[in-house]
């Protein structure tokens, strides 16, 4: 196996990355004129590739069998890369040494250009990036592509401070929904913990779960703790969560894994809260996430 090898991902892969990727050509487009410093920042970078396996396919009376087979297709990090005009300065933040092998492949391939590799947690390296500058003369996105529900509140806030980087994060419906135990009993300090850690907040546990008592003939109590919030609930309170630090946040782009069941949504915050700077992301974003709603094949 090659250092680039990695493999993940599905359809919703690349309608995530495809929105992506309009949005920061047009970024780059519409801000070229009147900024020198645009930043990308990816942390959590991967390879610059994916790889993904393709099932085989039995033939039919018009089509020929084909053979299971792997396809390469370009990540988030090459996608940056071949933007243009391009950005001033991009940055990928991976912990994987192999995979920060391959990102100093990648960058071979583009001379001149200002490419940062920082290995380390994305949470650390992330807030040292963004501590360790002035922002006021730049204007940057970054790409919130996490493992799970592993970026925390805090680094929102420090994003949102900044209040020159827009972003794209992908919150784990799927990930929230499997912590969020239907039986709030079920709920042990990690998982509650996760949660809170996420959103910035123990005020979720109030607006997804009842809790009722019942007594028996005995007169014992049973205290139940339910789950009342759905998938669409726990959007929902993302949603209002992220409206609640960011200038302007829009409705997200729901993903699922091909057979219809949510896995993640895609949502898009300015950090900036000047008019014309929210208009033109708002624009551009809005345009990008409806493209990607409608490139969704529903079964």
């Amino acid at each position: 196996m090659s250092i680039a090898e990695h493999e993940f991902g599905s359809s919703s892969t690349d309608i995530k990355l495809a929105v992506v990727e309009g949005y920061l050509q047009a970024f780059t487009q519409a801000l070229r004129p009147h900024f020198n410093h645009l930043w990308y920042i990816d942390a959590y970078a991967g390879t610059g590739e994916r790889t993904e396996r393709v099932e085989a396919q039995l033939g039919s009376l018009f089509d020929a069998a084909s053979p299971e087979r792997i396809e390469r297709r370009r990540g988030s990090a090459r996608i940056a890369l071949e933007v243009a005009p391009h950005f001033d300065q991009v940055t990928f933040i991976e912990k994987n040494a192999r995979h920060c092998q391959a990102l100093e492949a990648l960058g071979s391939e583009f001379p001149g250009r200002n490419i940062e590799i920082m290995r380390g947690s994305a949470e650390d390296e992330l807030r040292k990036l963004i501590q360790g500058r002035s922002w006021a003369s730049k204007r940057a996105v970054v790409l919130l592509d996490p493992y799970g529900m592993s970026v925390s509140w805090r680094t929102l806030e420090m994003i949102q401070a900044t209040k020159a980087i827009d972003v794209w994060y992908l919150v784990s419906l799927s990930g929230l929904f499997r912590q969020a135990a239907r039986d709030g009993r079920a709920l042990d300090d990690t998982k509650r913990a996760a949660i809170t850690r996420m959103f910035g907040t123990d005020a979720w546990d109030a607006e997804w779960y009842q809790r009722t008592e019942k007594t028996d003939l005995f007169g014992q109590v049973d205290e139940q703790h339910q789950r009342i919030a759905d998938v669409n609930a726990i959007e929902a309170y993302a949603m209002k969560r992220l409206s609640e630090l960011f200038p302007k946040v829009l409705k997200p782009l729901r993903l699922d894994n091909g057979r219809g069941v949510p896995v993640f949504s895609l949502f898009f915050a300015v950090s900036n809260p000047h008019p014309k700077a929210i208009g033109l992301a708002q624009k551009i974003a809005g345009h990008m996430l409806k493209v990607g709603n409608s490139s969704q094949v529903r079964p």
